[in-house]
């Protein structure tokens, strides 16, 4: 929040209190200044349109002045939702698996890629989507992370604010790696994986490959296996590949 951490409050104890119940406790309270701050903006730009339409010679020029605070006022207000809303999965009110599940869907069912999601390999930790497609294979596992937490390269490690990102990346690459063993002995089609990790919240300014893994937001996970593809599988592969893993892998509940 404006002058300090979201975390931290003079007015109000809030020991024992999650950084969740905190973040949405501060958003409520604060609720009547983002209102009075938003009717600043409009006014601001009531004022910027009234001035554009004499300098331009507009017809109405107070309807013009009108027509852009409300469009200032509104975009505010998305704004305002959508910064909020980016932080439901971390908050618990949104399941992030839900999510990126039905982007993968949409974007690639219908270019012959095969989803099957909350799959469990043998021995190893669970993923939340495995993608199997012309284009190669795909484990896809999503995090969350507070809103201020800055999710970055430096070097060639990765970082979670001040922390090492290495035990992440090393759990999704090694689930990656046995994945592709079992379903090349398995299906009898020499096969690799590339882990990709779904990012809810979090401050991830673009996309970042580090330590064998790459971090994006959700809704560009479809488009980075269109636009890279790893392999070459024809269909008769890709059916025998899904059928495969659907066999083998324990389906999580």
């Amino acid at each position: 929040m404006p002058g300090g951490s979201i975390y931290v409050t003079s007015e109000e104890p809030v020991h024992g209190h999650s950084p969740q119940v905190m973040y949405e406790q501060f958003w409520r309270k604060e609720a009547d200044q983002r209102w009075k701050q938003r009717g600043f903006k409009a006014a601001g730009g009531l004022a910027v349109g009234l001035v554009l339409a004499y300098r331009f010679a507009l017809p109405a020029p107070v309807l013009v002045a009108l027509v852009c605070g409300l469009l200032v006022g509104a975009g505010d207000m998305f704004w305002t939702w959508r910064s909020y809303e980016a932080t439901a999965v971390w908050r618990g009110r949104r399941r992030g698996e839900t999510i990126t599940g039905r982007l993968l869907r949409r974007r690639l069912s219908r270019r012959g890629y095969r989803i099957l999601a909350g799959r469990a390999v043998p021995g190893e930790a669970s993923i939340d989507h495995l993608v199997i497609g012309p284009g190669g294979i795909w484990v896809v596992d999503n995090e969350a992370w507070s809103p201020d937490t800055e999710i970055a390269r430096y070097g060639e490690r990765l970082f979670f604010g001040e922390k090492y990102g290495t035990s992440v990346a090393k759990a999704l690459v090694k689930a990656s790696e046995s994945l592709a063993e079992v379903l090349s002995r398995e299906s009898g089609v020499p096969v690799t994986i590339e882990p990709l990790l779904a990012v809810h919240g979090g401050e991830l300014r673009r996309t970042v490959s580090a330590e064998g893994l790459t971090l994006l937001k959700p809704r560009l996970v479809a488009r980075w296996i269109l636009a890279g593809p790893r392999m070459e599988l024809d269909e008769d592969q890709v059916e025998l590949l899904a059928r495969t893993a659907a066999r083998v892998l324990r389906r999580m509940n």
